[in-house]
């Protein structure tokens, strides 16, 4: 191999390497040791078969809390879209005096911990909380509610925390718009409703799929959030890797549930990705 061409290979060496100390082997352990069995009595055990994930498989529990971990992220991911994309738009429209604080206060929460958002959430939602109460105080029939505990204060306390990312990444592909599109939309007579529909959206489309798929995949795999605002009730697929590993000991168990969710989240990733490159070659072809 010649100098240049093995120059590339050695720059890519330093961090090639820290990939596969801080990723790779970190995962092939996981996935090897989910092949193990486990006794109560005497641990771990030396042996290597698929009987975790058959156990999980046909396990109920499992089913159920893979079916509500995907339909929180889902439920999650669109209001996040629904929210952050309009925000965006209107924030890039603002005046240079107001658009760095408007930034700041929806980047605001990823200053702040998880937990003490969580707990902020807590008290929110609490049956004597600030809602509640207000609601109270409002002579609201049947009120309180019960709000902690439910799938409802889960999507409510990942909603705050995904947003800011669906902001940034429209407000990437918002900074690659040619400002001219709007301005000669307009001068057709488009209203502002019909410039963001037909002539923004389809250009920020991009950071619309990427900011999607993020909060998708980090929805999924939250554990702090739902643990804390779902209770031991509400058991999602991260709480039970949690509980298998800390709880009950049944390491090969719990590392079978994180390799499944892993496994999960890749092929809703790769699925993902694939459509957005058929939407993209079909946009190149038909220009």
């Amino acid at each position: 191999m010649s100098a240049g061409r093995a120059s590339p290979a050695l720059l890519a060496a330093p961090s090639g390497l820290v990939y596969l100390l801080a990723l790779l082997i970190p995962l092939a352990s996981v996935l090897l040791l989910s092949l193990q069995g486990f006794d109560f009595s005497r641990g771990i055990l030396p042996r290597y078969d698929l009987a975790n994930y058959a156990d999980l498989f046909t396990d109920p529990l499992f089913e159920e809390a893979l079916g509500r971990t995907f339909r929180i992220a889902f439920v999650t991911t669109v209001i996040c879209l629904l929210i952050g994309v309009p925000e965006a738009w209107i924030i890039r429209r603002m005046s240079s005096r107001w658009r760095g604080l408007m930034l700041l206060l929806v980047v605001g929460p990823l200053l702040v911990s998880v937990v003490v958002r969580t707990f902020g959430w807590m008290v929110l939602l609490g049956t004597n909380g600030l809602i509640n109460g207000a609601l109270v105080a409002l002579g609201v029939p049947d009120a309180p509610f019960r709000m902690m505990f439910t799938e409802f204060a889960v999507i409510l306390g990942l909603v705050h925390v995904m947003v800011p990312l669906v902001v940034l990444a429209v407000w990437a592909s918002l900074g690659r718009l040619d400002p001219a599109l709007p301005r000669a939309a307009e001068s057709l007579g488009a209203g502002r409703l019909t410039i963001f529909r037909r002539v923004i959206l389809p250009n920020i489309m991009p950071g619309v799929l990427g900011g999607a798929l993020m909060v998708f995949c980090l929805s999924a795999s939250a554990f702090a959030t739902p643990a804390m605002l779902g209770g031991r009730r509400l058991k999602v697929v991260s709480s039970m890797a949690y509980n298998e590993f800390l709880n009950t000991l049944n390491w090969p168990l719990g590392a079978a549930i994180a390799t499944l969710l892993l496994a999960a989240i890749l092929a809703a990733t790769l699925l993902w990705t694939r459509f957005v490159e058929r939407r993209a070659l079909r946009r190149l072809g038909g220009a």
